[in-house]
Protein backbone atom coordinates (compact mmCIF):
# COMPACT_ATOMS: atom_id res chain seq x y z
CA UNK A 1 0.00 0.00 0.00
CA UNK A 2 2.92 2.28 0.62
CA UNK A 3 4.02 2.13 -2.70
CA UNK A 4 0.64 2.85 -4.59
CA UNK A 5 0.63 5.74 -2.12
CA UNK A 6 4.57 7.08 -3.18
CA UNK A 7 3.12 6.64 -6.89
CA UNK A 8 -0.13 8.83 -6.64
CA UNK A 9 2.32 11.17 -4.50
CA UNK A 10 5.49 11.52 -6.77
CA UNK A 11 4.74 15.06 -8.73
CA UNK A 12 4.85 14.03 -12.53
CA UNK A 13 1.56 11.98 -11.67
CA UNK A 14 -0.56 15.32 -9.97
CA UNK A 15 0.93 17.50 -12.85
CA UNK A 16 -0.33 14.63 -15.43
CA UNK A 17 -3.56 14.90 -13.68
CA UNK A 18 -3.90 18.46 -13.50
CA UNK A 19 -2.74 18.68 -17.01
CA UNK A 20 -5.51 16.35 -18.28
CA UNK A 21 -8.07 18.43 -16.25
CA UNK A 22 -6.86 22.06 -17.59
CA UNK A 23 -6.79 20.26 -20.90
CA UNK A 24 -10.37 19.55 -20.66
CA UNK A 25 -11.12 22.48 -19.70
CA UNK A 26 -9.80 24.61 -22.50
CA UNK A 27 -10.61 21.80 -24.97
CA UNK A 28 -14.43 23.07 -24.05
CA UNK A 29 -13.00 26.75 -24.16
CA UNK A 30 -11.38 26.61 -28.15
CA UNK A 31 -14.76 24.28 -29.22
CA UNK A 32 -16.71 26.58 -28.08
CA UNK A 33 -14.76 29.56 -30.11
CA UNK A 34 -14.97 27.78 -32.94
CA UNK A 35 -18.90 26.75 -32.92
CA UNK A 36 -20.20 29.58 -31.48
CA UNK A 37 -17.97 32.08 -32.94
CA UNK A 38 -15.73 30.86 -36.30
CA UNK A 39 -18.83 28.81 -37.85
CA UNK A 40 -21.30 31.31 -37.82
CA UNK A 41 -18.99 33.73 -39.10
CA UNK A 42 -17.93 31.44 -42.28
CA UNK A 43 -21.62 30.90 -42.69
CA UNK A 44 -22.32 34.38 -42.76
CA UNK A 45 -19.99 34.25 -45.70
CA UNK A 46 -20.44 30.96 -47.61
CA UNK A 47 -24.21 30.70 -46.34
CA UNK A 48 -23.92 27.07 -45.44
CA UNK A 49 -23.44 26.57 -41.63
CA UNK A 50 -23.47 22.52 -41.76
CA UNK A 51 -22.39 20.34 -44.75
CA UNK A 52 -24.25 16.87 -42.76
CA UNK A 53 -26.58 16.81 -45.32
CA UNK A 54 -24.65 16.85 -48.10
CA UNK A 55 -24.47 13.23 -49.84
CA UNK A 56 -23.44 11.94 -53.16
CA UNK A 57 -25.56 8.87 -54.50
CA UNK A 58 -24.22 6.50 -57.10
CA UNK A 59 -26.42 3.72 -58.12
CA UNK A 60 -28.07 2.70 -54.65
CA UNK A 61 -26.08 3.90 -52.54
CA UNK A 62 -25.49 6.93 -50.89
CA UNK A 63 -22.05 8.58 -49.59
CA UNK A 64 -22.86 10.88 -46.51
CA UNK A 65 -19.41 12.88 -46.91
CA UNK A 66 -20.90 16.22 -45.62
CA UNK A 67 -20.37 15.04 -42.09
CA UNK A 68 -16.74 14.26 -42.72
CA UNK A 69 -16.00 17.50 -44.19
CA UNK A 70 -17.59 19.40 -41.16
CA UNK A 71 -15.38 17.23 -39.26
CA UNK A 72 -12.12 18.51 -41.35
CA UNK A 73 -13.40 22.06 -41.09
CA UNK A 74 -13.74 21.77 -37.20
CA UNK A 75 -10.39 20.15 -37.11
CA UNK A 76 -8.88 22.87 -39.73
CA UNK A 77 -10.38 25.73 -37.36
CA UNK A 78 -9.33 24.43 -33.83
CA UNK A 79 -5.85 23.71 -34.87
CA UNK A 80 -5.57 27.18 -36.29
CA UNK A 81 -6.70 28.82 -33.15
CA UNK A 82 -4.84 26.88 -31.13
CA UNK A 83 -1.64 27.44 -33.11
CA UNK A 84 -2.63 31.48 -33.31
CA UNK A 85 -3.54 31.78 -29.90
CA UNK A 86 -1.28 29.14 -28.29
CA UNK A 87 1.62 27.99 -29.82
CA UNK A 88 2.72 31.48 -32.06
CA UNK A 89 2.45 33.83 -28.82
CA UNK A 90 4.45 31.03 -26.75
CA UNK A 91 7.17 30.32 -29.72
CA UNK A 92 7.61 33.94 -29.51
CA UNK A 93 7.85 34.98 -25.82
CA UNK A 94 10.44 31.52 -25.22
CA UNK A 95 12.25 33.48 -28.06
CA UNK A 96 12.72 36.78 -26.83
CA UNK A 97 13.60 34.90 -23.14
CA UNK A 98 16.08 32.83 -25.03
CA UNK A 99 19.65 32.91 -23.09
CA UNK A 100 22.24 34.61 -25.89
CA UNK A 101 24.26 31.94 -27.12
CA UNK A 102 28.03 31.25 -26.04
CA UNK A 103 31.10 31.99 -28.27
CA UNK A 104 33.23 28.82 -29.09
CA UNK A 105 35.63 29.97 -31.57
CA UNK A 106 37.49 33.72 -32.93
CA UNK A 107 39.34 34.97 -35.24
CA UNK A 108 43.54 34.43 -35.23
CA UNK A 109 44.64 38.08 -35.50
CA UNK A 110 47.13 36.79 -38.22
CA UNK A 111 45.21 35.17 -40.94
CA UNK A 112 41.46 35.30 -39.87
CA UNK A 113 41.02 31.72 -39.08
CA UNK A 114 38.19 30.68 -36.99
CA UNK A 115 40.10 28.73 -33.68
CA UNK A 116 38.89 27.62 -30.49
CA UNK A 117 38.61 30.23 -28.08
CA UNK A 118 41.15 28.62 -25.35
CA UNK A 119 43.42 27.80 -28.60
CA UNK A 120 47.08 29.04 -28.03
CA UNK A 121 47.70 28.41 -31.22
CA UNK A 122 46.59 28.83 -34.71
CA UNK A 123 45.94 25.56 -36.33
CA UNK A 124 45.72 27.23 -39.97
CA UNK A 125 48.85 29.54 -40.06
CA UNK A 126 50.67 28.20 -36.86
CA UNK A 127 51.16 31.84 -35.19
CA UNK A 128 51.03 31.88 -31.24
CA UNK A 129 47.47 33.05 -29.57
CA UNK A 130 46.63 34.46 -26.31
CA UNK A 131 44.02 31.84 -25.30
CA UNK A 132 40.52 33.81 -24.61
CA UNK A 133 37.98 32.50 -21.63
CA UNK A 134 34.54 31.36 -23.05
CA UNK A 135 31.97 34.29 -23.19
Amino acid sequence: MSGFKKFLLRGNVIELAVAVVIGAAFTSIVNSFVSDLLTPAISALVGEPNFGNLKLHIGTASINYGNFLNAVISFLLVASVLYWLIVRPYELLAERFKPAPTKVTRDCPECLTQIPMAATRCSACTSQVTPVEGR
